[in-house]
This record gives structure tokens, C-alpha cells and sequence, in this order.
């Protein structure tokens, strides 16, 4: 029987995950993510990002710098803006919601993850994906609520926002934020009461996606209400 290239691809897939899942076993995977997930609460340091949306101009600046950054494959999002309409005709608006990873600090896709390639980093609370260890199983892009994760045509791993990490551990910040030129982006630490974000969200109501789900995201919106929340705010 000739082995085909589809073959050899599937078996090396399932061969992966079967070395992986050996290693940590389900269970174990699930409790030290747990741990993880607790951990990111008692971090120095906890980074997050509130998106004011009365300044968002749709200009897709933000797009553009991720995309340019990040070597972001064509079709494929780690930011984006989608366009809302609220209301029924002829009483209708259009409202823009900028979107990225929530970096959630109860992250299905953590929780969920069969190979710990997602995993967090103790020290700030971001969600990362190593790409050494995804095995481009999809659960994890399935288990995320906010369509904010996606696989790779390039890596064929699981792909998605980690605020530009490169970026913010050298002090820099997350090219989206560097490239709004509404100021709709503020990122910075939740945890320093000192810092911009912080004194923002003091002085400001905010909202979350979905915050029935009680994932707590660590992306903040201000004036963006139940009805644009609520509405298909996928990539797509």
C-alpha cells in the first residue's frame, strides 16, 4: 500500500498529541492550568487594555500595524474592527468595536488546552501560545468564545493577541496601540493604580464581552453597550 503524503501528515499529527498527552495526562493538564489561571491573580504585574469606542474611527490603523508586526497570514486576524449596526430601520447607527485576545484570566483556552501549549505568564498574567509544544489539535480555537484565536496556515499551530509581547517586555507599546491614532487604545498594568489605564478605568464605566460567561477579560470598552456587545463581533 502506498503511503500517502496525507497519511504520513495525520500520523505525525496523532503521534504529537498521543507524546504529549503521555507526558502530562488530562488531568494533570487541566489542574496545573487551573494553577495557572490562580496564579495570574497574584502577579506583580497584570496587563490589560480599555478601548474607549467613541474615539475608534474605523480607520483600521490598528489592523494594518498588527498585521505588520505580528507577520499576521493573509485572512487570518490577532486585531481587527468590526462594524455594528444597532437599532431597526429607519432608527439605525453604526458602531465600531475594536477586538483582540481578551487574555482572560479564567481562559477556556487555557483550561482546555490537551498539550499545555497555552499557558501564561506568572509575572504579567498574558496568554501565550508556544508553538514548539500546539499540535493544531482546534480546541482551543473552539473553547474560545470570542473568536479570537484561529490556526495558522504558516506555523499550523494556534495563533491569536498576546498584546505584542516582543514589544511590551522591552517597554514598547503593543503596535496597535502605537498605531490608533484616535487614542482608542490604552494599555498598560491593572494592577498599578498609578498607571494610565488604571486612572482610565477609575474614571470611566467600562464593560466586557460577553461578562455572563465570567472568563474576566482584562480588555475593558467604554460607551460600548449591550447591544453592540452582544452582536456578531467575529473576525469574519
Amino acid at each position: 500500500m502506498k503511503v500517502t503524503e496525507r497519511t504520513i501528515s495525520r500520523r505525525q499529527f496523532f503521534n504529537k498529541l498521543m507524546v504529549q498527552a503521555s507526558i502530562i495526562g488530562a488531568g494533570a493538564a487541566l489542574i496545573q492550568a487551573e494553577g495557572l489561571a490562580q496564579a495570574a491573580s497574584t502577579s506583580s504585574k497584570k496587563y490589560g487594555m480599555v478601548i474607549d469606542t467613541n474615539r475608534c474611527t474605523c480607520c483600521h490603523g490598528c489592523t494594518i500595524a498588527c498585521i505588520s508586526e505580528n507577520n499576521v497570514p493573509d485572512g487570518k486576524y490577532r486585531s481587527w474592527v468590526k462594524k455594528i449596526s444597532k437599532g431597526i430601520y429607519p432608527n439605525v447607527s453604526f458602531h465600531f468595536l475594536p477586538r483582540l485576545c481578551n487574555n482572560c484570566e479564567d481562559a477556556p483556552c487555557l483550561n482546555l488546552c490537551p498539550t499545555q501549549a497555552t499557558y501564561r505568564t506568572e509575572e504579567d498574567g498574558v496568554v501565550h501560545v508556544n508553538r514548539d509544544v500546539c499540535v493544531g489539535c482546534h480546541i482551543c480555537i473552539d473553547a474560545c468564545p470570542y473568536g479570537a484565536r484561529f490556526l495558522s496556515p504558516i506555523t499550523h499551530t494556534a495563533d491569536k493577541c498576546d498584546f505584542c509581547y516582543h514589544r511590551i517586555t522591552k517597554g514598547i507599546e503593543p503596535a496597535c496601540v502605537t498605531a490608533c491614532t484616535g487614542r482608542a487604545r490604552i494599555f498598560g498594568d491593572l494592577n498599578d493604580p498609578k498607571s494610565e489605564i488604571a486612572l482610565y478605568l477609575n474614571s470611566h464605566t467600562t464593560q466586557v464581552i460577553r461578562s455572563d460567561l465570567d472568563t474576566r477579560p482584562k480588555v475593558h470598552y467604554v460607551y460600548a453597550d449591550e447591544a453592540i456587545l452582544g452582536a456578531d463581533y467575529s473576525s469574519l
